[in-house]
């Protein structure tokens, strides 16, 4: 491993510790001054911390199938894993690196949640659209995502995916 991509991937780890112990002390914060309590309005009809136990998926889905959801969580850091050693040391790929660190600490941040507790700790809620409650790991989760998506359709080409293929081995027909 060269010298870069071990600096990467500890920048990678570094950032990504940063953001679980973020995401578990924004949780300590609402389980000690909102559990049992009123929701703190921060904007009246629009937004409050809100405390909630979700025991499913996004929305609620899926209640107490915790099991599955950590099958899904290590198949996540597994692909993780695998695509920060494939991926090539070039500045071109950093921004896929910050948004698989920021997918694989939501992952962990709801896991040591759901490992610890049963249950994972939710806070944010906009009522003005009655949208379900999150928490700052599904705000990782779903601000990577949607920024992969804009990566992968508009910033990076074929050719620079191509360090991520599979590789198959034994008698492949050449085409």
């Amino acid at each position: 491993m060269t010298k870069q991509k071990k600096s990467i991937l500890i920048s990678f780890m570094i950032g990504f510790v940063i953001l679980v112990g973020l995401d578990q002390w924004t949780k300590g914060l609402v389980v000690a001054h909102l559990k049992g309590h009123k929701p703190f309005v921060v904007w009246d009809g629009v937004f409050e911390f809100y405390y909630s136990e979700n025991r499913g998926a996004a929305f609620g889905m899926m209640q107490e199938k915790q099991l599955f959801f950590f099958l899904i969580a290590l198949l996540v850091l597994g692909a993780v894993a695998y695509l920060m050693v494939k991926m090539p040391t070039d500045r071109k790929y950093r921004p896929m690196s910050v948004c698989l660190m920021m997918v694989s600490a939501g992952a962990v941040g709801n896991m040591i949640d759901r490992i610890s507790q049963g249950y994972v700790v939710d806070f944010l809620y906009f009522k003005l659209i009655n949208f379900p409650i999150f928490n700052v790991a599904d705000c990782y989760v779903t601000i990577a995502a949607a920024c992969l998506v804009i990566l992968i359709m508009f910033y990076y080409k074929d050719e620079d995916m191509a360090c991520f293929a599979i590789k198959k081995h034994g008698n492949a027909e050449k085409e």
